[in-house]
């Protein structure tokens, strides 16, 4: 255990400095953008009401009050989310094949550690579970921060005050920010899921170089339809033959399934297959 955590945090520490600036990125644009936001709607508030003579009410009827949903749909907002999912998914290669191709083929030395090896897959799963999990954590903080602004810069008039509770049941923030334990579990076990099998694809590349590629795809297509099986069939057939909660179920099994599978199959691919 205690090499696991040391190689969990070594792996941490790899990324810190492209990590501290993802999080610098969201601070600034989306503070940023809360802020144009706001001034453009009270420019248009001005514009209205002051040059063409438009009483309030009939403003706010006709525009709406100002409130986090006014910026929630925009790039200021969506544009660091975007930019950090579309970081981690890009890292989740680059975490292995760095190890590969960086100076003086480091995954040599990270593989002859004094420790099993799948407890390098168990640490580059967990790094990236963990940095999820902390940017997820700085959205939580910028939440308040930018509801905030919204109130210091708009007049109570022409604003809709949402909390934070409100705020995370907005499209994908509920799906970042789950409203149950239960949710939890389902999200992010079925991400930690994917990590796992694209981890496996890119092991079977490692262990077997262009068949690899090929191996790794066929893979990666068959976990996919092991787990959407039941939406599948419910397709082909275009009839309901499970409940919502029997649905869950069936599919939090599947994906347990598939968790396994990519586990045992990654553990034999770096026992037995991958060369250093």
């Amino acid at each position: 255990m205690n090499r696991y955590l040391k190689l969990v945090n070594f792996e941490l520490g790899r990324f810190i400095k492209v990590y501290l600036v993802l999080i610098a990125i969201t601070l600034i644009v989306q503070v940023t953008g809360t802020i144009v936001r706001a001034n453009d709607y009270l420019a248009q508030a001005d514009k209205a009401i002051y040059e063409g003579l438009m009483p309030q009410s009939q403003f706010i009827e006709q525009y709406g009050q100002m409130s986090f949903l006014n910026f929630a749909h925009t790039l200021w907002f969506m544009g660091p989310i975007a930019l950090c999912a579309a970081a981690l998914a890009f890292y989740i290669f680059l975490i292995w094949y760095r190890d590969w191709f960086g100076k003086n083929t480091f995954i040599y030395r990270l593989l002859m550690l004094p420790t099993a090896r799948i407890n390098v897959f168990f640490a580059k799963a967990t790094s990236i579970f963990l940095m999820v999990l902390g940017l997820v954590s700085v959205q939580l903080i910028l939440l308040p921060l930018e509801s905030s602004i919204l109130k210091w810069m708009v007049p109570k008039d022409f604003r809709a005050d949402l909390a934070v509770s409100e705020m995370l049941k907005f499209e994908y923030l509920a799906i970042l920010v789950p409203q149950s334990f239960i949710e939890f579990i389902l999200y992010y076990g079925a991400g930690f899921m994917v990590v796992s099998v694209l981890f496996t694809a890119i092991l079977f590349e490692r262990s077997y170089k262009w068949k690899g590629i090929l191996m790794g795809i066929g893979y990666t297509l068959l976990s996919l339809v092991i787990f959407a099986l039941p939406v599948l069939l419910m397709i082909v057939f275009n009839q309901d033959y499970l409940y919502a909660l029997e649905m869950i179920a069936v599919e939090t099994f599947l994906g347990i399934v598939v968790l396994a599978a990519s586990i045992w199959m990654s553990n034999f691919l770096l026992k037995n297959k991958v060369t250093v």
